[in-house]
């Protein structure tokens, strides 16, 4: 049976001035699997972080929801706060209740049960994540370019003006696709070969 950590952010009063994270906080701590649901008026900050860390160990937490701003803001930051209190960083999930329904919405009552079905559903995927193992692959610092047109022959020339290796493929006998086959170019009547 998992044992999630359900933790909500005030965000000052981003969150908590048009959804009800008390109310959240307590009808959560009920869900199947919820171990432990609280709330904090920055989750982000260090003491919001050391009441995640805490939880983890004091509530033996195996999957972790925030419930907060955008993971594009804080994702990372919640991620290396779960590693530090012992779980693996892939074990966590955001429900981005900010900007999905304390900004969109001024319907206090609507807000809040969204955001209610918001956590609920992050709740259900972390159930379902996997620890992860981070790892390294060699890049080997080459490019192959399909095709000799104009387009290819110049991204070839950029390609290897930056540095790396090139390989260029045509499938005909010779380069310089459509262009190869027109008499003169506008607006110097050049020949195109």
């Amino acid at each position: 049976m998992s044992r999630i950590g359900v933790f909500i952010c005030h965000c000052g009063v981003n969150i908590s001035s048009t959804v009800d994270v008390e109310k959240i906080a307590s009808e959560l701590a009920k869900e199947d699997g919820v171990a432990f649901a609280t709330e904090y008026k920055y989750m982000c900050s260090d003491p919001g972080q050391k009441i995640i860390k805490d939880a983890i160990k004091e509530h033996n937490l195996d999957g972790i929801v925030v419930a907060s701003c955008s993971p594009r803001l804080h994702e990372r930051t919640f991620q290396l706060c779960i590693e530090a209190g012992g779980l693996n960083r892939y074990k966590l999930e955001m429900a981005n209740i900010r900007e999905q329904c304390s900004w969109v919405h001024k319907d206090k009552e609507f807000a809040t049960e969204k955001a209610k079905d918001l956590i609920k559903m992050a709740v259900a995927k972390v159930r379902k994540n996997q620890p992860l193992t981070r790892f390294s692959i060699p890049v080997f610092k080459k490019a192959l370019v399909i095709g000799g047109g104009i387009a290819g022959m110049q991204a070839s020339i950029d390609i290897a003006k930056a540095g790396y290796k090139v390989t260029l493929v045509e499938r005909t006998p010779t380069i310089g696709g459509r262009m190869a086959q027109l008499d003169k170019t506008f607006p110097t009547l050049d020949c195109s070969a």
